[in-house]
């Protein structure tokens, strides 16, 4: 019988290399998804980012048109109060 002819090289042997390439080619695989989902977070945090900044100049530019209206309305109020201050 010749080496090669032997159970371990025809039977163990193409099962350890089968699942040794398995191995590294899944582990490539998740290394690339691992890769494209960071990319994905950091895109949606910036994005997130801007929006937030965004939102935040909106609510700013809002708090100071009520203040300004609160202003009005108390003028208005002094104005037409029976009771001068």
């Amino acid at each position: 019988m010749q080496w090669w002819q032997q159970p371990f090289f025809q039977v163990a042997l193409p099962i350890i290399v089968t699942f040794a390439i398995a191995t590294w080619f899944q582990s490539k695989r998740i290394d690339d998804l691992r890769d494209s989902l960071n990319k994905r977070i950091d895109l949606l945090e910036s994005s997130m980012g801007r929006r937030l900044d965004a939102m935040d100049a909106r609510l700013a530019r809002i708090e100071e048109l009520l203040f300004d209206h609160d202003r009005r309305i108390t003028k208005v109020e002094e104005r037409t109060s029976p009771l001068r201050r």
